[in-house]
């Protein structure tokens, strides 16, 4: 279970520790596991979700569970969020945005991608009805699987964790893993089905909107993919009338 426990270190601050001997590609053939990885994220968020439902005001609850989430990831992908705003919505060459996106430093762009997404899940999450925040647990997990396919892209930039993820993904992990946030999608019905699409039509957005802007793709526009797929996902899960 080598790649299981790689996959759980590199995208969750769960107590597992990557191997000592790490070899290139590990991060892509530990990518079969994501979207399982995304599912235990999920499970864990959508409990905190119920229990703090049980005793706070909506508002409150919503907000404890975001923290809860965000900490699972070790804001990780917000993270990369941030970079891509920053950089992306930059009007400079594709060179100079894949400079900002590297640079440590938070600039106005990123700061506004970060607010926005961060309270848009508070509130959503804060407005969810009970049979609907199981959407939390297909948020999670398909927009981890998202990043397989995003792997198959050309890369904006050589070396780096998008270089060694392409590097040792392989095509058939794709249509494996698929098979756990399909599962989840038609368990959840008519409602699952339609969050599930308008997620990996945002995913698509965003990889797009990528490559136009840096050529390709890197680890931080998979941050952004996640964060976006989650974000739609629930979103739409949300809409009272499905």
């Amino acid at each position: 279970m080598r790649s299981l426990r790689i996959a759980f270190s590199l995208l969750t601050t769960l107590p597992f520790r990557l191997p000592d001997d790490w070899s290139a590609g590990d991060s892509g053939r530990a990518a079969v596991w994501y979207p399982f990885v995304g599912l235990t994220v999920g499970a864990l968020t959508w409990l905190a979700w119920k229990g703090t439902m049980f005793i706070f005001h909506p508002v409150v609850a919503g907000i404890i569970t975001l923290a809860v989430w965000v900490a699972l990831t070790g804001g990780l992908h917000l993270d990369g969020l941030a970079d891509c705003c920053d950089g992306l919505f930059s009007s400079a060459t594709p060179k100079r945005r894949l400079e900002i996106m590297k640079d440590p430093h938070l600039g106005t762009f990123g700061i506004i991608g970060l607010i926005l997404v961060l309270l848009l899940k508070a509130a959503i999450l804060g407005t969810l009805t009970s049979s609907a925040s199981l959407g939390i647990i297909l948020a999670a997990s398909l927009s981890r699987w998202c990043v397989l396919p995003a792997g198959l892209l050309p890369l904006a930039r050589p070396g780096g964790m998008g270089a060694d993820f392409a590097s040792g993904l392989r095509r058939v992990f794709i249509f494996v893993s698929a098979l756990l946030p399909l599962g989840i999608t038609l368990a959840l019905g008519s409602r699952g089905i339609l969050s599930a699409l308008a997620g990996l039509c945002a995913a698509a957005l965003v990889l797009l909107f990528a490559r136009s802007r840096i050529g390709g793709v890197t680890g931080d526009v998979f941050g952004m993919v996640i964060e976006i797929v989650e974000a739609i996902v629930l979103l739409v899960f949300s809409i009272g009338v499905l």
